[in-house]
């Protein structure tokens, strides 16, 4: 199983401004612009930090999900949240021959935590032995920075700070992140059932 990324966040996206108003860098300089570009890297890999601990997709993007077989042919579980929409499902064969899935045997399944293509009737299309199925779709919290809960919004600045702040440091531990910032996305984080539950 494989998410792929298809489409970045764009730069226009990123809240740089307030991010330096964050750090309280100053303004009004000729060269108040040379740091941008190392701003949005920060911004981009708090974005991504954050995501990666609640599971759900913060700036609305294009994904897509390649696997070799259904976990559950009654429903696939998509591995991010929350889904907007999709936009094809793909079946390969074992000779890499693609063919898409009519749009009007399946269905998305909303919801917060665990979206779900569902077929409209009894299970989704067989995949081969040996062959594959890719579902593409849109997901996000919000098509731009404006739209973010103001919680979340907080939390990327605060980390990004904090790995602005200690970018030179190495002796950090793994996965370590500020308690403001786990306990502004607490609520977010996905909930798991255990492994293999696929409802």
């Amino acid at each position: 199983m494989i998410l792929i990324e298809e489409t970045a966040i764009a730069d226009a996206a990123l809240p740089v401004d307030q991010f330096k108003a964050h750090l309280r860098l100053g303004t009004g300089f000729a060269e108040g612009d040379v740091q941008d570009e190392v701003l949005k890297g920060f911004l981009r890999a708090a974005i991504a930090a954050i995501e990666a601990r609640t599971g759900k997709v913060l700036i609305a993007r294009d994904f897509s999900w390649s696997l070799n077989g259904w976990r559950d042919s009654s429903g696939e579980v998509l591995p991010v949240a929350p889904v907007i929409s999709v936009q094809a499902v793909t079946v390969t064969d074992t000779q890499g021959t693609e063919a898409a899935v009519d749009a009007g045997t399946y269905q998305l399944e909303r919801d917060g935590q665990r979206p779900r293509v569902r077929p409209r009737g009894s299970s989704l299309p067989a995949i081969a032995t040996g062959g594959s199925a890719k579902i593409s779709f849109v997901a996000g919290m919000a098509q731009d920075w404006g739209g973010l809960p103001a919680d979340l919004g907080q939390a990327v600045l605060l980390l990004a700070a904090h790995y602005y702040e200690y970018r030179d440091e190495t002796a950090l531990s793994a996965g370590c992140m500020p308690f403001g910032v786990t306990s502004l996305i607490q609520r977010y984080r996905m909930v798991r059932f255990g492994a293999g539950v696929a409802q």
